[in-house]
């Protein structure tokens, strides 16, 4: 029950590495379902929205283990893009990961707002984030 949280104008940015040994990813999603489907009941009386996307956004970093590190794209700025958010307005949709290796950046990926994923458009390196977009499943 993230009502009062949401009714105070709070904005929540969450993220959990699919690699994560410690906590299964899966908890992450299952707990913002069900934060989705309590809140679809309970409107904020002061719009006409009824979506947890409003003030809740849960990102998923492929390969990231708990935390940090991984196989993956694990190093980003949650902070910059939650204060836009709270302070400006600007609604998180992606957020760019990077993959550090000696002090290079080796590769990039876009974090999608869940549900959506980060898909190949296809084309280009596969190891830079403007060659996916973000979609749903």
């Amino acid at each position: 029950d993230l009502r009062a949280f949401r009714d105070r104008g709070g904005k929540l940015l969450q993220y959990h590495g699919w690699g994560d040994s410690a906590i299964p990813a899966f908890n992450s999603i299952a707990y913002y379902d069900s934060v989705n489907r309590f809140m679809s009941k309970a409107p904020d009386e002061r719009s006409s929205s009824r979506s947890t996307e409003d003030f809740y956004r849960l990102f998923m970093v492929p390969g990231m283990y708990h935390c940090s590190g991984g196989v993956g794209p694990n190093v980003f700025d949650a902070a910059t893009p939650l204060l836009k958010w709270a302070e400006q307005g600007t609604v998180p949709t992606q957020i760019t990961a990077s993959r550090m290796e000696n002090g290079k950046v080796t590769q990039t990926r876009p974090l999608c707002a869940y549900p959506q994923v980060a898909k190949y458009r296809g084309t280009g390196d596969t190891n830079e984030a403007s060659n996916f977009r973000c979609t749903r499943p």
